[in-house]
């Protein structure tokens, strides 16, 4: 389906998403010289609400939060970010950096493009560094941002005075050359194929019955794809090498759109006591520690992770408020 097709087309009703992760009516959208996948589910005439998954994830990871988030009165899109699940798989380049800023653009195009208007922002991980960073970079498509968690390692570091060009060069030159040398071609397929990817996947959840073949198969399949060890080293670069406008601390002193964090209490890849130094770059942001959880609340818990997030869009957006439930 097209983009051109697919943003015109409506539903007359949410619908209700398929089991698993191919939840929603996909489409794949042609944005600059890359082929991007996404997916919607809902009325096309009710606010949009776009999520954005994280690192190593795709669309397919809101499978349990798409159906309950449409139901409750959204129009749902995702899509999969450039170098992820579907998406095109592009290299590194030196004009045109893999990073949170390039995502950013791609969010920004989508919205214009295939959402044809702004919207509410959920992200995870990876994704929550995406969405702040299209909030302060275009802040009139944006609403409010939700943060499942923002891990971004410049929360933890103090400000550095800016290096001389001359040091500026060198460090980009040992992150290109370091990122050539690592074998990826060798160890993302790898990875993929033995049980290493279970061992990732269990550090990113807390309760282990989240990860399952569905998962598993969620994960594996774009990095088994034969540009995947490219796009890797492409965001690895990329990442390393961002300006400190693109670093989370500088980007939420900036944003004005309401913000929602969100953060599993047993998070063992993001610990949750980074989220205690957020408030110093944006104090009114709203911060929910979430019990026992890991780092990918919404799909380990998600019930519980879309109350909260249905709730706070209630309080700050007007939306409608879900129906109460007592949560553990």
């Amino acid at each position: 389906m097209s983009a051109t097709t697919a943003s015109q087309a409506s539903v007359s009703a949410p619908q209700p998403a398929p089991a698993g992760a191919q939840w929603g009516e996909h489409g794949n959208w042609q944005w600059q010289e890359h082929t991007c996948h996404w997916r919607v589910l809902g009325d096309r005439n009710h606010p949009a609400l776009v999520l954005i998954h994280g690192f190593g994830a795709a669309s397919g990871h809101w499978r349990h939060n798409a159906g309950e988030l449409a139901a409750a009165g959204w129009c749902v899109y995702a899509i999969d970010l450039v170098g992820f699940g579907a998406s095109s798989q592009p290299g590194h380049r030196p004009d045109r950096p893999l990073d949170n800023r390039l995502w950013a653009r791609q969010l920004q195009g989508f919205l214009e493009q295939v959402v044809q208007g702004p919207a509410v922002l959920v992200g995870n991980s990876l994704g929550s560094l995406v969405a702040i960073t299209c909030a302060v970079f275009f802040p009139v498509w944006v609403h409010g941002v939700v943060a499942a968690p923002l891990p971004d390692p410049t929360l933890l570091m103090p400000l550095r005075r800016r290096r001389r060009p001359w040091r500026r060069q060198a460090k980009r030159q040992l992150v290109v050359v370091l990122c050539r040398l690592l074998p990826l071609e060798l160890l993302v397929p790898l990875i993929a194929r033995t049980p290493l990817l279970d061992l990732g996947l269990r550090s990113a959840y807390s309760d282990q019955r989240a990860v399952d073949r569905e998962l598993r198969r969620l994960i594996a399949r774009p990095a088994l794809r034969p540009r995947a060890a490219r796009a890797l080293r492409a965001m690895s670069i990329g990442m390393a090498l961002r300006p400190h406008g693109a670093t989370a601390a500088a980007l939420l002193e900036q944003m004005r759109q309401p913000l929602l964090v969100l953060w599993g209490s047993h998070d063992r890849l993001v610990p949750p006591q980074i989220s205690e130094r957020l408030h110093r770059h944006k104090g009114d942001l709203e911060l929910q520690l979430l019990p026992r959880l890991g780092h990918c609340p919404h799909d380990e818990r998600p019930e519980l992770f879309n109350h909260h997030v249905l709730g706070w869009l209630a309080r700050n957006l007007g939306t409608r408020q879900p129906h109460e439930q007592p949560w553990a």
